[in-house]
């Protein structure tokens, strides 16, 4: 969580009033007033495993890009090949430095064949906006700040769909995994996409204006009445992106990562023509290897893994823990950690030292939970 300036009011979503009749716990999160929890996080984490849970994500940036050379600025601005996708279509992709390093891991929707909405994380909107304004100079493309005309509502979990149906025109079985359409959502016109971050199925509602969010809010909340759909914090998020292996901006990607040292070097086309910021650095990465991997611990105790621990091979530091937390789902403390490249577990002991005191661990490939398996 993030301290806002003195004397600086936090920034509230058009749900704001929503959260706070429903008891919510209201936190400063970038500098934005969202709810933490309703009632108990593991709950909520639960709901969404199992049946559904509701989130307000009106806090994360919306960056219009649009014009004849649209998709040639995102290819040079972004990390990805943007000029593939189709229309309809998104992905999942980073804006780097020119040394390589991450400034924000987004997801990119092509609405039309000339116009894209790029989304960032609310910490990192100004930075993304910023960095694209700039790298548009000498296309023919506009960039464009739509953060304050959306609101953003995500409803996740395995009876996503099942809640959602009765409520749109859209025949939810044609849109795809990472797709976004225009369809109407309990009367009101929105993108509607299928993306998520915790691991389950769902589906993301754009709405503009937001003024919309409250009305479809409480008739996603009495859809999902009999599924057992509630609304979920920030807290419930956390774990559940956790046990799913993704990363969170700030903990396992920042500007002295790139994405090669994510395991996350596929979103890097360096295949694609033409130059991109940070080519040559992110080039000499997958040349040579990079320095620090991300690998998950499962802690063999019930102390917590915490980020900030120390990682140790044989009792000497090779990591440094990321992000963690105890698992909801697999009942254990788990964490994501970078270990030097060069670090093998199977020559010794894996602990993690949580407050002095040497924790075992073990070593495994992330993520912790799939669905379906």
């Amino acid at each position: 969580m993030t301290a806002p300036d003195q004397g600086s009011a936090l920034r509230t979503t058009p749900l704001h009033a929503v959260h706070e009749r429903a008891g919510a716990t209201l936190v400063d999160f970038a500098g934005w007033e969202m709810p933490l929890r309703y009632g108990g996080e593991r709950a909520e984490h639960t709901a969404v495993r199992e049946t559904a849970g509701l989130f307000d994500l009106s806090h994360m940036g919306e960056i219009a890009v649009s014009g004849p050379q649209a998709a040639d600025m995102l290819d040079y601005a972004l990390a990805g090949h943007l000029s593939k996708v189709t229309p309809g279509r998104a992905r999942y992709t980073m804006i780097t430095d020119a040394d390589g390093g991450v400034l924000d891991d987004l997801i990119v929707y092509r609405l039309t064949e000339d116009e894209y909405m790029v989304v960032a994380n609310a910490a990192n909107a100004e930075t993304v906006l910023a960095a694209l304004s700039e790298r548009a100079a000498g296309f023919d493309a506009l960039v464009e700040d739509r953060s304050p005309d959306y609101a953003l509502i995500a409803v996740q979990g395995p009876a996503a769909a099942e809640i959602l149906a009765p409520l749109t025109d859209a025949d939810l079985s044609t849109i795809k995994y990472f797709a976004g359409y225009s369809h109407d959502v309990a009367g009101y016109p929105a993108l509607l996409a299928r993306t998520g971050y915790t691991g389950e199925d769902g589906f993301e509602i754009f709405l503009t204006p937001g003024d919309a969010a409250p009305a479809v809010w409480a008739a996603l909340l009495e859809s999902g009445e009999p599924h057992g759909l509630v609304p979920a914090g920030l807290s419930a998020r956390d774990t559940l992106r956790l046990e799913a292996g993704m990363p969170l901006y700030g903990n396992e990607l920042d500007t002295g990562t790139t994405p090669f040292d994510a395991n996350l070097g596929r979103v890097v086309k360096l295949d694609k023509p033409g130059d991109f910021v940070g080519r040559d650095a992110l080039q000499r990465v997958a040349d040579s290897g990079p320095r620090r991997r991300l690998v998950g611990l499962v802690a063999r105790g019930r102390r917590p893994l915490r980020k900030g621990n120390p990682v140790l091979l044989g009792g000497e530091p090779v990591g440094v823990v990321t992000s963690g937390a105890p698992s909801p789902t697999l009942g254990k403390p788990v964490a994501m950690a970078y270990i030097d490249s060069g670090a093998d577990p199977s020559t010794g002991e894996t602990a993690v030292d949580v407050r002095g005191r040497a924790e075992a661990v073990d070593v495994v490939d992330l993520p912790f939970y799939q669905r379906g398996r």
